[in-house]
């Protein structure tokens, strides 16, 4: 594991600082985190022992440059939602509140991201003292 990350900020495909955040939060699923396909997720994430579930995916895994992902979470009704896109300079943090049906739907205007390059986005749930976590990515194209 720590092989492949060192070649993956080597190569530019993560920067040092995404690297050492992933490995922070949680050296096991670093890999799969930052999209570096010779590392497997150990295994998704848990929901917490309170039972709050995080689960996320984009409208569009391969956007055009210039366009909108919409990264829709599933979680549950009410449950604060924070979202942190880690472009490959910059991190843009967004907030929602899940719907009555546990569903939060949150924008980012992709025309600052590299073409190319993966954009990791890490989600984190709230509700009361229960939270969850779970990411997705997304890579614009030129």
């Amino acid at each position: 594991m720590e092989a492949a990350l060192n070649t993956a900020v080597c190569d530019g495909q993560v920067s040092l600082a995404r690297a050492q955040r992933a490995i922070a939060r949680n050296w096991r699923t670093a890999g799969f985190r930052l999209g570096i396909s010779a590392l497997a997720p150990a295994r998704a994430a848990p929901p917490s022992a309170a039972g709050l579930s995080c689960r996320a995916s984009v409208s569009n895994s391969s956007p055009a440059d210039y366009t909108t992902v919409d990264v829709y979470v599933h979680t549950a009704a009410g449950a604060s939602v924070t979202t942190v896109a880690h472009y490959k300079t910059t991190d843009h943090p967004q907030t929602a509140v899940a719907d009555g049906a546990g569903q939060a739907t949150i924008a980012y205007d992709i025309s600052g991201a590299t073409p190319g390059y993966q954009v990791a986005v890490d989600v984190s749930v709230s509700s009361g003292s229960r939270t969850a976590q779970c990411s997705t990515s997304f890579t614009p194209q030129s």
